[in-house]
């Protein structure tokens, strides 16, 4: 699927979300949903590791999916982030990792 598709059915998803629970989407919460979201695939990523207590030990293929969900949450956070912020993510990844337009400049 094209990149500028997937964004859009993200971004229809999560502002249909947010009318049907009536839950403000606006750069506060999609900051903090992505925080809350890192954290989960934090959590997933230790399990499918085994880096974690017994109790929670799945086999390996569930921690794998358990883990991708996880990821695709953080992926369409972080496309809500950059459409709340008006960033064109597409141009910023190009930038950043394809033509590397974009080298290390802070101050």
């Amino acid at each position: 699927m094209e990149f500028k598709k997937l964004q859009k059915k993200i971004i229809k998803n999560a502002l249909d979300y947010g009318r049907k629970y009536k839950v403000k989407i606006d750069e506060d919460f999609a900051f903090l949903k992505l925080y809350e979201e890192v954290g989960e695939l934090t959590q997933d990523f230790l399990i499918y590791k085994r880096k974690c207590r017994p109790e929670k030990y799945l086999s390996e293929k569930r921690a794998k999916e358990e883990l991708a969900k996880e990821l695709a949450d953080v992926l369409g956070l972080i496309v809500l982030n950059a459409y709340l912020l008006n960033i064109d993510l597409e141009e910023a990844i190009d930038n950043k990792w394809i033509n590397k337009k974009w080298i290390s400049q802070k101050i």
